[in-house]
């Protein structure tokens, strides 16, 4: 495996690789099961495997958030290696942004609720570093994982919007033991609020069990209701969406197929996770 740092140095070691044969896991380090089953879903279909680590700032609204993200470059270099990437991108801020970005991206009402509604700027900047990134790496497949359902449909409108020639592969969603969707902010929670999270996905699916008899309304009532029997979780949103288009839906007939996705904070950690309801 060869870690590099810079745009030079990555484009030599690509220039001899075709780019149906490339796959791209981005990521911002920290890495745990969920991102090293990107990079065996990755191993399986290209011929070399590329994964980044980079903390982007701009997808950051708030600056604590930045600040507290946990950094752990040689143990996740290790992991990559163990897990069979070929070449690890680790730049600074300044390789990725030689200048500053000052593009403004529109997604329409996609990128305007739950998230984007909540988290201002958010996508724009995710959507500034993943297409900087495929600029950089000119992949064929690129690698994200469902628990970001949202960024998933961000980034394949990124793709239509700048005519990439990428395709975006969405992984299942990996969980820990309790059903915690794995994430790599789930490291910066105290033992209290680790343990009170898994409350999450235990409503999730005992929303979906009730869906059968109950009307949406009713549903995402129960949902907010039965995270936030514990007083140390506290449901940011909960919305029931056409997964086309994530405008919330207000009958189970209005979409083929329906999404729950929700945010949670677990005291000053924000979590999110989503579940299919159809």
């Amino acid at each position: 495996m060869k870690c590099v740092t810079g745009r030079l140095e990555l484009r030599s070691e690509l220039s001899l690789v075709e780019r149906s044969d490339t796959g791209f896991v981005p990521t911002m380090g920290a890495l745990h099961k969920g991102h090293l089953s990107l990079v065996e879903c990755a191993r399986k279909e290209c011929r070399v495997v590329v994964v980044s680590i980079f903390v982007n700032p701009a997808q950051f609204d708030d600056r604590n958030d930045l600040r507290n993200y946990p950094r752990m470059e040689d143990r996740d270099v290790e992991l990559l290696k163990s897990a069979g990437a070929d070449i690890v991108f680790i730049p600074s801020v300044e390789e990725v942004y030689p200048e500053p970005d000052t593009r403004l991206f529109d997604f329409g009402d996609r990128g305007r609720v739950m998230e984007g509604a909540t988290r201002p700027g958010h996508f724009n900047g995710v959507a500034q570093v993943v297409s900087r990134l495929f600029d950089l790496i000119n992949p064929g497949r690129a690698y994200f994982g469902k628990k970001d359902f949202q960024q998933i449909a961000i980034v394949k409108a990124m793709v239509s919007q700048l005519g990439y020639k990428v395709e975006i592969v969405g992984c299942d969603t990996v969980r820990d033991e309790d059903g915690l969707a794995l994430s790599s902010r789930n490291l910066l929670l105290d033992t209290e609020h680790r343990a009170a999270a898994p409350m999450i996905y235990t409503a999730l699916k005992e929303g979906v069990r009730l869906s059968r008899s109950e009307s949406v309304e009713e549903i995402e009532k129960r949902v907010r209701q039965s995270v936030e029997r514990s007083p140390l979780l506290k449901v940011i949103y909960f919305e029931i969406v056409d997964a086309a288009t994530l405008q919330q839906v207000r009958s189970w007939d209005d979409a083929t197929e329906i999404q729950g996705c929700i945010a949670v904070k677990a005291g000053n950690i924000r979590l999110i996770d989503n579940i299919q309801f159809r």
